[in-house]
Formats: C-alpha cells, sequence, structure tokens
C-alpha cells in the first residue's frame, strides 16, 4: 500500500467510523449483556477478523482501489479491532510458515500481555 494523501485521509475516516461503532459496540453490550468477561471486546474481535477474512478473500479476486483497502482494512477495521490484522497475518503465516505462525501467536499474546503489565507495574512503582 501507497503512503500518501488519499489513503491516508481514507485511513483515518475510517479510522474514526470504526472507532465509533467499537464504542457503540461496547455500549449496547455492556447494557444487553452484563457480564464479566469482556464481551464486547469479544464480539468486535471476533465480527473484524471475520471480516477482514471475507475481505482478503475478495480482493484476491477483486481489485478495489488502494484507498477502499486502506479505509475498511487499515482504517475501520483497524480502529473497531486491531485483532483482525493480527489474526489475518496469523492466518496467512500458518499457511506459508508454520513455525513462523506460531511464533507470531505466541509473541503476540505473551507480548502484549507482558507489555500491558509491564506499563502498568511501571507506572505504579513511580507513583507508589
Amino acid at each position: 500500500m501507497t503512503f500518501n494523501f488519499v489513503n491516508i485521509v481514507a485511513v483515518g475516516v475510517g479510522g474514526a467510523l470504526g472507532a465509533v461503532c467499537r464504542f457503540y459496540v461496547g455500549v449496547q453490550v455492556v447494557k444487553y449483556f452484563p457480564h464479566e468477561l469482556p464481551l464486547a471486546t469479544l464480539l468486535v474481535n471476533l465480527v473484524g477478523s471475520f471480516i477482514v477474512g471475507v475481505l482478503v478473500g475478495l480482493f484476491l479476486t477483486l481489485t478495489p482501489p488502494e484507498y477502499i483497502k486502506a479505509f475498511l482494512i487499515a482504517g475501520f477495521l483497524g480502529a473497531l479491532t486491531t485483532y483482525s490484522t493480527f489474526a489475518i497475518e496469523s492466518f496467512t503465516l500458518l499457511q506459508t510458515n508454520i513455525w513462523y505462525g506460531i511464533l507470531n501467536i505466541v509473541l503476540n499474546v505473551v507480548g502484549t500481555i507482558t507489555f500491558a503489565m509491564a506499563g502498568y507495574k511501571i507506572v505504579r512503582y513511580i507513583i507508589n
């Protein structure tokens, strides 16, 4: 994908819409399905992952302009859930190199949780 003004605007607009959708889904899910599990996050991650799979599959046959791909995948789905990107990248890696796919999954899941914990612990240490 090319880094140009049209694609930047497409990502920005798509990202704004995706963020608003994520917020709305979060509010509605908590309102109608209150639970200890973060069901809203699970829902947007599952739906976003499904949609990115559909789009990537379609884009193998259809060739929309770059700004459409930028709007939908990097923008809308990127703001709705970055997990969708992780899912399609992991799926692609598992098809081409299973070891890189597994490594990607482990590093992302364990790494992000570890980094979130580290950030939290550092701030709590500094504040206290």
